[in-house]
């Protein structure tokens, strides 16, 4: 078994926008609510939630997630403010070498990427909403599913 973000990262680690990159890769699936995934060297560290961090007294994902963009009817600098402060919280906490943002809102990027003012590089999913589908897939054909 592997979560949707887990399996999103996998894919964009072996496939995608973190494929190469050496030290930490944290993806962010940014949809309902925000799922993450963490990888030392390509090698997946387990069900990190880190969209449940608590952030001003409210969760992250109440602030950032896709879903809180609709909800509160956030314009695109509005929404991005949430997600920089959430993404400079992660970068406080794992000095990480490279963020992934995934999820449906990937197909956006453009539409907020040069708000993501951060000491780490910060890429769109290559595979974009599918990578969950490709990581699923790695992780049953190499578990011997």
């Amino acid at each position: 078994m592997i979560n949707d973000a887990d399996a999103a990262g996998l894919a964009e680690v072996r496939f995608g926008a973190g494929a190469g990159q050496v030290g930490v890769v944290v993806m962010l699936t940014l949809g309902t609510g925000i799922g993450t995934a963490m990888f030392v060297d390509a090698t997946l560290v387990p069900n990190t939630e880190f969209g449940h961090l608590m952030m001003d007294g409210t969760e992250a994902e109440r602030l950032a997630s896709t879903r809180a963009k609709e909800q509160d009817n956030l314009d695109w600098t509005q929404w991005t403010g949430h997600v920089l402060a959430f993404i400079k919280e992660l970068e406080r906490l794992m000095w990480p070498d490279l963020f992934v943002i995934g999820g449906g809102i990937s197909a956006e990027f453009q539409s907020f990427c040069e708000s993501l003012r951060t000491a780490t590089p910060v890429a769109a999913a290559t595979l974009g909403n599918d990578a969950g589908i490709v990581g699923a897939a790695l992780a049953a054909s190499e578990d011997g599913a």
